[in-house]
């Protein structure tokens, strides 16, 4: 993955537009566009910034770790850590409904994706 995707990737996981970001990095949207286009790329003291405000690792961004830290299955709570039913094994005919209803809630509360990891 290029740097110009991981930046669009994390954008996308935050619910962000590129204007959000342009507004958030303090930079004009054609900025933004061209950084995941791979037409310029920032700095390491903007790609610092990025990372913060994109909630990923400094790492991921720059291509030395391949996953996004808070997407990786390594940060992710399990059924069983919840101390759910179905012994501990979420039935695949409901895999479905609750990555729906996940998706839908950090959708609505984005700040709970990292509660735990700060």
């Amino acid at each position: 993955m290029t740097l110009a995707e991981r930046i669009k990737n994390a954008r996308n996981n935050m619910h962000y537009t590129q204007k959000d970001l342009a507004e958030l990095m303090n930079v004009k949207s054609t900025t933004v566009s061209g950084w995941e286009l791979g037409r310029n790329e920032p700095s390491i003291d903007t790609l610092k910034k990025l990372a913060t405000k994109l909630e990923v690792s400094f790492d991921y961004l720059a291509g030395v770790e391949d996953k996004n830290k808070i997407r990786s299955s390594d940060a992710a709570l399990t059924w069983a850590d919840l101390g759910m039913p179905y012994g501990g094994k979420i039935p695949d005919e409901l895999k479905q409904t609750y990555a729906d209803l996940a998706e839908s809630y950090f959708k609505r509360h984005p700040e709970m994706l990292n509660k735990n990891n700060k």
